[in-house]
């Protein structure tokens, strides 16, 4: 069993910063892709950006690319999602979660159904 807790999040102004980081107990990371999803008011959850096991393999939706990095660090088994030039249509809770992987750099998944555990969840509201 894997416990994810995300944090970081918070209100920030049109074209702001933040970071989110989501630190794991239970078991280590290492042995997992991590991914970041988000659920805006109203809307289904998106994918946002995931991480293959080592790092060595990212992928992030559309709306996303170039303005925000995921990144991890085993050691601490802590993922991060820093999130620049932020947009009010960024606002959403933001999750991370966590899909055990047989190998250490396979792409990681994209779509939520293949993601085993989850954490309760970060607000993120951007104004504008």
């Amino acid at each position: 069993q894997v416990q994810l807790v995300e944090s970081g999040g918070g209100l920030v102004q049109a074209g702001g910063s933040l970071r989110l980081s989501c630190t794991a107990s239970g078991r280590t990371l290492s042995m997992y892709d991590m991914g970041w999803f988000r659920q805006a008011p109203g809307k289904e959850r998106e994918f946002v950006a995931a991480i293959s096991r080592n790092g060595g393999k990212t992928s992030y939706s559309d709306s996303v690319k170039g303005r925000f990095t995921i990144s991890r660090d085993n050691r601490k088994n802590t993922v991060y999602l820093q999130m620049n030039s932020l947009k009010p249509e960024d606002t959403a809770v933001y999750y991370c979660a966590a899909d055990f992987s047989p190998l250490v750099d396979r792409p990681p998944p994209g779509r939520d159904s293949a993601y085993d555990y989850w954490g309760q969840g970060s607000q993120v509201t951007v104004s504008s």
